[in-house]
């Protein structure tokens, strides 16, 4: 197999943290061997969060260049326009539809990107309501399992080992939402609810 390299991209307390350590997870449950990076900017303050999850038969980096990640989840689409310059050409785009301003918006010092879904949308973008399925499962919280469900149907791992990683991974008392949570963000890009 070649090394597949995953970008999430989010911002501080949207679980890119936990959904990179489930992806690294699941690919080391189906014997490959995996690296992974984490850059953190201010998290705390809702700052960005960049996660990079490489894994295949032999990966010797955990870093990645520009034009090198196939596959790039965004948790919202200021960070998916922020980190696009990663993305392969041919590489799959998912984006959560959610808009979170930064903060030089709020304070009025710099003004959010004109027609930023249409821009995506012309990368090819696969749209993602994550937030809307994640309280459909139970808890609005369990937005990053949707885009990891989402992201599953692009990659070669078992739905079993999915299951099984986010079971051990998640609070015990939230498994059952967030399995329902994964469920929900296959099912939407393999029955074509997913816009792009």
């Amino acid at each position: 197999m070649d090394v597949v390299t995953v970008m999430l991209a989010g911002v501080g307390g949207q679980g890119t943290i936990l959904a990179a350590d489930v992806l690294a997870k699941v690919a080391v449950a189906q014997g490959l061997d995996v690296k992974l990076s984490e850059v953190h900017g201010m998290a705390q303050r809702g700052g960005a969060v960049d996660t990079v999850v490489r894994f295949g038969e032999k990966v010797y980096s955990p870093l990645t260049d520009p034009g090198r990640a196939d596959h790039l989840v965004a948790f919202e689409t200021i960070e998916a326009a922020r980190r696009l310059q990663y993305l392969r050409p041919g590489g799959r785009l998912l984006v959560n539809s959610r808009v979170i301003q930064p903060l030089p918006v709020l304070i009025g010092v710099a003004e959010m990107p004109e027609e930023l879904e249409a821009r995506l949308d012309s990368e090819g973008a696969i749209f993602v309501d994550a937030e809307a399925l994640a309280c459909e499962a139970g808890s609005p919280k369990s937005a990053n399992v949707v885009l990891l469900g989402a992201l599953s149907t692009g990659l070669d791992f078992t739905e079993e080992a999915w299951r099984e990683i986010i079971s051990s991974r998640v609070p015990p008392k939230t498994v059952d939402v967030n399995l329902r949570a994964f469920e929900l963000g296959r099912a939407a890009c393999v029955e074509g609810e997913c816009y792009g």
